[in-house]
């Protein structure tokens, strides 16, 4: 079974994916912090760093945010061969339109871009680009050719197209309307421009419940549960642009809740807890760091039938599919670490990096493995935009200070 839920109540909506009976997506928001992701600010600059080579500016959300130069610069200079500063394009006091790439945590401002960008359920619409892309999980060669042809001659004033999964196989008139609705919204954002007030929002990207159905919604998906009839009516009124059959699949529970579902339940202890066990009887250990998350793979009490080397391939095989799992629910960014349990033949460490990149297109966030070091320790990274999992869970322990360990 493949769902959606949408539990909302007391203010927060939790949001979530179970594929397979298995949970692999969860979200949260709460209606005194909503997320800031893909909102747009009229913005002022408070302080440019030439020794950064970055600026932070005032967005009107607390703490100010981080603008690095490459996401800085103007059109019209991004394609200069020589090394742009920071103090040529923007100055103490300017006020700027931007657009927020990743959320604040608890020691560090939002990281914000000039160049904006307009995700639609088809398209996403790159101004700063004059670029036609197509999402890397469509592979038939007759439908990439279509959707380059149609993004050539769709497209108006230089501005580029990324094509999403979703435009697979989608009649050209939607795709057109879709490029002309979401260059209207760019228009309207770029004429605030000299407006007072600022700092101030000028675009709120869709509630979480809106985006995942958006981003994520398609025939695998057998049906979307709503337990708040505000919210049911709301995303009703919206399917139009989130997606043209949603009200077939769209199911309002009031009894639904997160905690009388079995699989939501020990997906969510299984996200939190530090030790993962694998059905062989093996385990992974996941430890989140400020600067990356080292996940360590052991044989626990696996034996095996056949030899040392079988149980070790055995044991990387499984926990290969779990870690991508976890990386996807535990919504973990960064740098990201993996000492697997060492392989002798070059073929069963193939074996084991194919199944962890198999596992890994599953998840929408771009991640990507650099490969294996001479230590044996596999490198990855992923797309950071929100705090992980265990922000919305785990605060450090007072004792400890989050080490894990005190004084004896």
């Amino acid at each position: 079974m493949n769902y959606i839920f949408i539990d909302s109540e007391e203010g927060i909506d939790r949001v979530g994916i179970v594929e397979d009976d298995k949970l692999v997506e969860f979200y949260m928001d709460k209606k005194d912090k909503r997320k800031q992701v893909g909102n747009i600010y009229r913005a002022r600059v408070v302080n440019v760093l030439p020794g950064m080579e970055a600026a932070f500016v005032d967005i009107g959300e607390g703490k100010n945010a981080y603008l690095h130069v490459k996401n800085a610069i103007p059109k019209e200079l991004m394609h200069r061969k020589r090394d742009i500063k920071i103090n040529e394009i923007i100055k103490n006091g300017e006020e700027i339109i931007v657009q927020v790439l990743k959320e604040a945590s608890q020691n560090k401002g939002a990281k914000v871009t000039t160049h904006i960008t307009l995700p639609g359920r088809f398209l996403v619409l790159t101004p700063f680009s004059s670029r036609i892309s197509i999402s890397r999980k469509i592979h038939e060669k007759e439908e990439i050719q279509r959707l380059q042809n149609l993004g050539k001659g769709m497209q108006k004033e230089n501005m580029g197209i990324i094509f999403r999964t979703n435009s697979f196989g989608v009649d050209e008139d939607l795709l057109v309307e879709e490029y002309h609705m979401l260059i209207n919204i760019y228009k309207k954002i770029e004429r605030e421009r000299n407006f007072l007030p600022c700092p101030k929002l000028i675009y709120s990207e869709m509630d979480l419940a809106q985006q995942i159905i958006r981003d994520v919604f398609n025939d695998k998906i057998d049906r979307v549960i709503v337990n708040n009839r505000q919210k049911y009516k709301k995303l009703l009124s919206f399917q139009d642009i989130l997606f043209p059959k949603l009200s077939d699949k769209l199911i309002y529970d009031a009894n639904f809740s997160i905690t009388s579902q079995p699989e939501i339940e020990k997906g969510l202890k299984t996200a939190l807890d530090r030790k993962v066990s694998l059905k062989s009887g093996g385990y992974i250990v996941i430890d989140e760091t400020e600067a990356l998350t080292v996940i360590d793979v052991n044989t626990g009490k696996f034996i095996g039938s056949k030899n040392l080397e079988d149980t070790v391939v055995k044991t990387n095989l499984e926990a290969a599919e779990e870690i991508s799992r976890q990386i996807r629910l535990r919504d973990i960014g960064g740098i990201i670490v993996i000492d697997f349990i060492d392989m002798k033949e070059d073929e069963d460490v193939d074996l084991v990096l194919n199944v962890l990149q198999k596992n890994l297109n599953q998840d929408r966030n771009k991640t990507n493995i650099i490969g294996m070091t001479k230590l044996g320790l596999v490198e990855l990274t992923r797309r950071k935009v929100r705090n992980s999992l265990s922000s919305n869970f785990i605060v450090p322990c007072p004792s400890c200070g989050g080490r894990g360990k005190i004084f004896s």
